[in-house]
């Protein structure tokens, strides 16, 4: 009577392996669906723009400054490393389009050096962000 219970409890146990599987699948799906945004890494201040357009896969964002500085995945990077260090970013995570992110009191000439080197990196969507006006 004793070796009956028994059994009928070792036969009530639940295996776990299959809820677990389940759970990594989920969390390795949820990782490589994830998209990570390379920010420039200082604060510029955006001139105001009254027609605007927002996209949706914002991915790489390189600042120009006022005082002509370049900042691209929060570290400074001179205009003429612009392109060989863009180069790497996209080897890592491709995108098709670069958002520049320059200051009002920024020079016009940087601004155009910097679209010219994400142009030589092979990049022909380039887009400047602007504050809401």
């Amino acid at each position: 009577m004793a070796r009956k219970r028994i059994r009928e409890e070792e036969e009530a146990a639940i295996d776990m392996t299959p809820m677990l599987d389940i759970v990594f699948i989920m969390l390795i799906f949820f990782i490589v669906t994830t998209s990570f945004v390379k920010e420039a890494g200082i604060e510029v201040n955006k001139p105001v723009a009254v027609n605007q357009t927002k996209h949706k896969n914002a991915n790489v964002f390189i600042a120009v400054n006022g005082d002509g500085e370049v900042w691209l995945n929060k570290k400074q990077v001179d205009v003429e490393r612009v392109a060989a260090t863009l180069e790497k970013l996209l080897a890592e995570q491709p995108t098709d389009i670069i958002f520049i992110q320059a200051d009002k009191e920024a020079k016009h000439s940087n601004v155009v050096k910097v679209m010219d080197a994400i142009k030589e990196a092979g990049i022909d969507q380039i887009s400047i962000a602007a504050a809401k006006g």
